[in-house]
């Protein structure tokens, strides 16, 4: 977990910086965001859970290496009802002749067994049980690591959806603008009602899309939250820090210099290398069949009867048995148990070595996306700068010309759309581009 801490604060010292005097302290950060996370998602609680039972797991196989110890005692009562044997007692000078028919017995033991080797199974099971804790440590770290990803991703989108919010509101107001322009022009004859109207329109569709964004911007916050597990009564504040223009036009990071790095440390491959060591083990396991089982035992017993004429202390005494014996098991023919244990364990062991293949093979495949849609969005956003400029200064003209009467009120509409799809072309490329790069640089610690 400590490791999992250092890791998360590695990844959003970018956002934790910028964030800490953009926005109210009610709001969260990113990295308020990704601790609460750890240390109260449910997914990773239940990780938590499985590494605690890999431990009880572990003790387990390692007392399996000590000697075992026990002990019992059994009481019982009899009757027999047609017993016609005598039994006399001299009581005081007298003889007292009867027929006793209960009796009641009692055996006491203690006992000890103790497997001293049988093929190196309980050993190897021992490091076995090692492996499967390593394993459940890894699972662990990469649940923790998806759920970041995911928290990463819907913060990114939050940063892109908050900043669409101001774009649309700007177009809005400008719609507007126009709007009682055109309704001042249609007082004067330069505009008719429906060019008005059309204006109107415009201002009612601009409204829509502010509308649409805040809506997608609540969603998005909702998911978040939910991954949280913050309560539904809570409420909850994102930090939203505002990003610049350079930091989607840095450079890329070298993608084999990322996959080099993500091959070291990302737990997956770790744990698929854990896999071909488990299985190793596994076969080892199995080739015990083939060997004897050499085990000892011992122990010490008594019992007592009423039957008996002897007092208890002393048949406690006289019935006090020591014993001591040496066991070896030999298997001769196990119903082919033993092979098929083995060849299915060494077919598990060649499945092993597939998966850590397949799991470098999707962790490249990943990294690679993630590079080259950094890479294809960084490139449409550079261009897109330079249109949104073009789109501006074009709409700027434009609307001076119509509040001259040289343009009418289709091509001003027209140009309105033509810079908003710009702006928002913009806006995608350049958090998708910041995203991504987040993603490499995620990968790469």
């Amino acid at each position: 977990m400590n490791k999992t801490r250092v890791l998360v604060c590695s990844i959003v010292c970018f956002f934790a910086i910028k964030g800490a005097s953009a926005q109210p302290k009610e709001a969260w950060s990113l990295k308020d965001c990704l601790d609460y996370a750890m240390a109260n998602n449910l997914s990773i609680k239940k990780s938590a859970n499985q590494i605690a039972i890999s431990q009880e797991n572990l003790k387990q196989s390692k007392a399996a290496l000590l000697p075992s110890l026990s002990a019992s005692t059994s009481q019982s009562f009899g009757y027999r009802p047609w017993m016609s044997g005598n039994t006399s007692t001299v009581n005081n000078g007298q003889v007292t002749t009867g027929v006793k028919k209960e009796y009641y017995n009692g055996s006491y033991g203690v006992s000890g067994n103790w497997t001293v080797w049988n093929g190196n199974k309980n050993r190897n099971t021992v490091k076995l049980n090692k492996l499967y804790e390593q394993e459940a440590q890894l699972d662990s770290a990469v649940n923790a690591k998806s759920i970041q990803e995911q928290i990463m991703q819907l913060y990114v989108q939050l940063l892109y959806l908050k900043e669409a919010i101001e774009v649309n509101r700007s177009s809005m107001e400008n719609s507007k603008a126009n709007e009682e322009r055109g309704k001042v022009m249609l007082e004067v004859g330069k505009l008719s009602k429906v060019d008005v109207a059309q204006l109107s329109a415009q201002t009612a569709q601009d409204q829509y899309n502010l509308v649409e964004a805040q809506t997608n911007f609540e969603k998005y916050r909702l998911q978040l939250k939910q991954i949280l597990e913050l309560p539904d009564t809570m409420h909850f504040e994102v930090q939203v820090p505002m990003t610049e223009d350079n930091e989607a036009l840095q450079t890329l990071p070298v993608l084999q210099d990322i996959y080099s790095a993500a091959l070291s440390m990302r737990p997956e491959i770790k744990k698929a290398e854990t896999g071909i060591s488990e299985q190793e083990l596994n076969v080892k396991i199995a080739k015990a069949g083939y060997y004897p089982t050499l085990s000892m035992s011992a122990g010490v017993s008594t019992n007592t009867s009423s039957r008996v004429e002897e007092a208890w202390k002393s048949q406690m005494k006289t019935n006090f048995d020591m014993m001591a014996s040496l066991n070896v098991s030999i298997p001769i023919y196990d119903q082919r148990q033993a092979k098929t244990a083995t060849n299915k364990a060494k077919y598990e062991w060649i499945n092993s070595q597939l998966d850590l293949e397949q799991s470098k093979k999707d962790l490249y495949n990943t990294i690679e996306n993630y590079w080259l849609d950094a890479a294809s969005n960084q490139q449409l956003f550079k261009s897109s700068i330079a249109n949104v400029n073009s789109k501006q200064e074009s709409y700027d003209l434009l609307e001076q010309q119509f509040q001259l009467g040289l343009k009418n009120i289709i091509e001003l509409t027209t140009g309105k759309v033509s810079l908003l799809q710009a702006q928002q072309s913009k806006l995608q490329s350049k958090y998708l581009t910041i995203l991504n790069i987040e993603m490499l640089q995620f990968y790469a610690q």
